[in-house]
């Protein structure tokens, strides 16, 4: 996040003003498990836990989390749009996608 925000300062007036998400690839949470699955070599699964359960769930910031999920399902065009892959690339052309992370990380994900 931080070198796109620098590569944000670098460009001067040209995003002032503008809402600027970054995201070096969008999945839904069964294409996350299955790229764990494989790049852990165990079987993973993506439990969709519906937002008003979530919401329920009592540790700090819940709600906020639940609140985050749904808008995210109910306004997925805008919550993608808003964060274009492209344009991650252009103010930060060393971001990764999840399987290049995954490469670089997966021995520090413990599974029990």
């Amino acid at each position: 996040i931080g070198k796109c925000a620098y590569g944000i300062f670098k460009g001067g007036n040209k995003y002032a003003g503008k809402h600027l998400g970054i995201s070096g690839e969008h999945l839904t949470g069964t294409e996350m498990a299955e790229k764990l699955s494989k790049a852990l070599g165990k079987e993973i699964h993506y439990n969709a836990v519906p937002h008003e359960v979530y919401r329920s769930f009592g540790f700090p910031a819940a709600e906020d989390v639940g609140n985050m999920f749904q808008f995210h399902r109910d306004f997925q065009k805008d919550h993608l749009e808003s964060r274009d892959i492209a344009r991650t690339k252009s103010l930060n052309p060393e971001v990764k996608n999840f399987d290049q992370w995954l490469n670089e990380n997966k021995a520090r994900i413990q599974i029990k």
